[in-house]
């Protein structure tokens, strides 16, 4: 029995929707996510979770709405594609109660946010749960929720990722250095709550923003909530080197992506951090039962609810092409776009069979098959061969696939010494880095406050 080797970090990736990505298992009967916009269903998500020692629950987020595929929402609206989709923060609140350690990593568009409101929202729920949350900083790529939001259109890629650094820098100096440590004393004999001279208004004046004003909130645990980011484009790698803690990427092959997290890591040092100054978790969606046998036939079960042509859809909104004005094999061309760069590049020349093929589960995450043993296997074999830490795990059924993977994964995992046996206490970041704050190193702690 193999004891070396990290400990395997895990999120349950899900989204405060129906369809997130395997699309159409809302349709199979034991599916509970049509229940999305009752609280239930989100208390009940997250005690399960936190059974299961899971780090954290990441909730993903679009603002806008898929209308390229067939130019409407015509299959959006009947297969629920991330549509209707309700705001992932207000969730956070009641989850935290029924939790004492689960992790929440909530997305959010600066590119339609005023840093000093959105500073206040994130230090509130920092307070809230004990220093439990991470944001997952987004910049957005749907025209339509930049037409939604009054612009003509997106700005440019990279402009994005310029305004995003800017949004950085203001938060920063709002989170860390507004007020002082010890600036809340709470004294009653002396009436005196807080220390105005350790209290101190910022004063930014930026190409994309203007900030005077002393931070609302007085320090979170956190301070800075835990920072994750998803890019993959060659700025997108910059702008995590330089911010992230923690970075999304999708696997083809374990040898691609260590060539991938190589980059993020190198990028990082070269930012002045440490290589492992960056958590780098993949997506993946696993079907697990007691023998192979039945996984192979759960999946099977599966595969006749799920719909290939949504995930498609989809697929359409993330590379910006209608995928659908395309014959069956007649290769799709990526035209320049301003959706997702990496996305675009990679399925040039596919054609639209392909792409059903490989949407078959209603979603293109790797999926990983069989029995307990075979997906403990399977997993730590991405660990170790491209040095990833962990993984953002689908639902493909809601809760199913988690309880699944809870009570037949988790103890393969454990029993190899590669997955933790409690928790450790502590604020997230603390659990993931061992500390509650930034390190020095980070572009944050510039903004502080000797």
């Amino acid at each position: 029995m193999s004891h070396s080797g990290k400990k395997v970090l895990l999120n349950a990736f899900n989204m405060n929707c129906v369809g997130h990505i395997h699309h159409g298992m809302w349709t199979h009967p034991q599916d509970r996510s049509t229940e999305f916009t009752s609280l239930k269903y989100w208390l009940d998500l997250a005690r399960t979770l936190e059974r299961g020692l899971f780090d954290g629950l990441f909730i993903a987020d679009i603002l806008g709405v898929y209308d390229v595929y067939q130019q409407g929402i015509g299959l959006t609206a009947k297969e629920s594609i991330q549509l209707p989709v309700n705001d992932p923060l207000m969730l956070v609140s009641a989850m935290a109660s029924v939790t004492e350690h689960l992790g929440f990593g909530l997305t959010a568009n600066l590119s339609y946010e005023a840093p000093y409101p959105f500073a206040r929202r994130f230090s509130t729920l920092d307070h809230l749960t004990e220093g439990r949350v991470g944001w997952n900083i987004v910049t957005g790529y749907l025209d339509s929720a930049a037409r939604a939001m009054g612009q003509t259109e997106l700005l440019s890629h990279d402009r994005r990722y310029d305004q995003a650094d800017e949004f950085l820098d203001v938060s920063y100096k709002l989170w860390e250095g507004s007020w002082e440590d010890d600036a809340v004393t709470a004294d009653r004999e002396r009436r005196r709550y807080a220390d105005p001279h350790k209290i101190h208004a910022i004063d930014h004046q930026g190409e994309f923003y203007q900030v005077q004003g002393y931070h609302l909130s007085s320090p979170s645990p956190q301070r800075t909530p835990l920072l994750f980011q998803a890019g993959s484009s060659a700025r997108g790698i910059q702008f995590a080197a330089r911010h992230a803690e923690c970075t999304f990427v999708s696997g083809s092959t374990p040898q691609a992506t260590r060539a991938h997290v190589d980059r993020l890591r190198q990028a990082a040092k070269e930012a002045g951090r440490h290589p492992d100054d960056l958590k780098v978790f993949m997506g993946v969606s696993v079907i697990v039962a007691p023998t192979e046998r039945e996984a192979r036939e759960k999946e099977q079960e599966y595969l006749r609810y799920a719909s290939p042509e949504a995930g498609v859809a989809h697929f359409s909104s993330s590379t910006g092409i209608d995928i659908s004005q395309f014959e069956l094999d007649q290769p799709i061309q990526a035209g320049p776009t301003r959706a997702i760069e990496s996305v675009s590049q990679a399925y040039s020349g596919w054609t639209r069979r392909r792409l059903l093929e490989q949407h078959a589960m209603g979603g293109r995450y790797s999926l990983i098959v069989g029995d307990p043993k075979q997906v403990a296997d399977a997993l730590l074999k991405w660990v170790d061969e491209s040095d990833i830490d962990g993984f953002n795990l689908t639902r493909i059924l809601n809760p199913q696939s988690y309880i699944d993977f809870i009570d037949l994964v988790v103890p393969e995992l454990q029993s190899r010494g590669r997955y933790k046996t409690a928790y450790q206490p502590g604020s997230l970041r603390k659990k993931l880095f061992n500390d509650d704050r930034l390190p020095s190193r980070h572009p944050a702690a510039r903004w502080r406050r000797s």
